[in-house]
């Protein structure tokens, strides 16, 4: 693969033009302001710690996670978290952020997690065949138990090998509560759709009602929080309305802001593009960083901004060490810190996390894949 963490790097743009969060919109490339949820503030975050007497994840004390339905209600009752994950040929760093913010709210929570992996959804929105996907989704499986998840508390599976069962029969029980005005208005599909995608939405769906993992949770009607992108909103805000008709509590939404493409936030960030982020089986090499503003003399007089400049956006996402950030910030934004000294900071940063995953990641037997991917009762209390 040709994107070296080294030469992505070094094509950081300092620049996202005139974006302004007044200018976001309700689509899967840019983040979403006015859609009805509250945002984290200190108060909740407050509230967290005292609930949990655990710190606050960097990611959501830096705006990582910027947007909650119904946080508070359901960090104090016993909770389970369900993820889904599209199916990708390759997972690059920006996947890692949603990984470690469910690993650390598995951990500060000790609750269980479900994992979907859609490799049905990538068969109908991508050209691609049913065999292809099984195929990616447990590639992909490998790369998520690479964070760390406790086996005891995780359960990974493939729409594509569990849909079947309880689970089917939740699916079932979402189609009937909604119409197809309902998802033509919602997901803007319209008669040349393929009736595939029409019933996707309940598959999406399906994993926030406990009941569809009989092996897990035994029956019991159990309250969800679900870590999500915003493009993946849709489906939950229709979950969230199915829920209570089916005697079901509603799911509790944590939306995430997306991480920033290498060439500036107003591009979208693409696992088929080399180019726009540094990839998780990309290979490290140092060499001497070059940048910075028009002339030295220039950014030693003006300083940079942060606000726009990507190296210090990822650093943000990256470094947990708050008062080395805000270093970071004060020394550039002055003008003492360089462009391309910066992008050394955050090269030094990414290497030894991505080789650390690569590392894990192929320590994953096919023995360990199975087990996390085996339908069983989970270790909780």
């Amino acid at each position: 693969m040709s994107g070296e963490i080294t030469n992505n790097i070094e094509n950081l743009s300092i620049t996202n033009n005139h974006h302004t969060e007044d200018d976001d919109v309700v689509d899967p490339w840019n983040v979403v302001k006015r859609f009805g949820s509250s945002k984290i503030d200190q108060e909740l975050l407050d509230r967290f710690e005292m609930v949990t007497g655990k710190k606050v994840h960097h990611l959501l004390r830096r705006g990582g996670y910027a947007h909650h339905l119904e946080q508070l209600r359901i960090w104090e009752t016993f909770l389970f978290i369900y993820w889904s994950w599209s199916i990708l040929f390759f997972v690059h760093l920006g996947h890692l952020i949603p990984f470690t913010l469910c690993k650390w709210l598995q951990d500060v929570f000790n609750v269980p997690l479900v994992i979907q992996l859609t490799d049905d959804e990538k068969t109908l929105w991508k050209d691609m065949k049913l065999e292809e996907a099984h195929r990616m989704a447990y590639e992909n499986a490998k790369d998520i138990i690479a964070i760390g998840f406790d086996i005891e508390k995780t359960f990974i599976f493939s729409d594509l090998d569990y849909a079947v069962f309880e689970f089917y029969r939740n699916m079932i029980r979402i189609q009937k509560c909604v119409t197809f005005n309902q998802v033509k208005g919602i997901f803007g599909f319209d008669d040349s759709t393929v009736i595939g995608k029409i019933g996707f939405p309940a598959v999406q769906a399906s994993p926030a009602l406990s009941t569809s993992f009989p092996d897990i949770f035994n029956g019991k009607k159990i309250p969800c929080l679900i870590p999500c992108a915003i493009d993946q909103d849709p489906y939950f805000r229709m979950t969230r309305d199915v829920c209570p008709r089916l005697g079901f509590p509603k799911p509790a939404l944590l939306h995430s802001k997306f991480f920033p493409a290498l060439q500036g936030a107003q591009t979208k960030m693409s696992s088929s593009d080399v180019n726009s982020t540094i990839f998780c089986n990309d290979t490290p090499k140092q060499h001497a960083f070059s940048g910075g503003q028009t002339t030295v003399e220039e950014h030693r007089k003006l300083g940079g901004n942060c606000d726009i400049d990507i190296s210090y956006q990822y650093l943000k996402f990256f470094l947990e060490d708050d008062e080395k950030l805000e270093q970071i910030r004060r020394d550039y934004t002055s003008g003492a810190l360089l462009t391309g000294e910066l992008k050394k900071i955050l090269f030094d940063v990414l290497t030894p996390l991505v080789a650390e995953h690569q590392r894990l990641r192929s320590e994953i037997t096919d023995e360990i894949l199975k087990q996390y991917m085996t339908p069983r009762k989970l270790n909780f209390h």
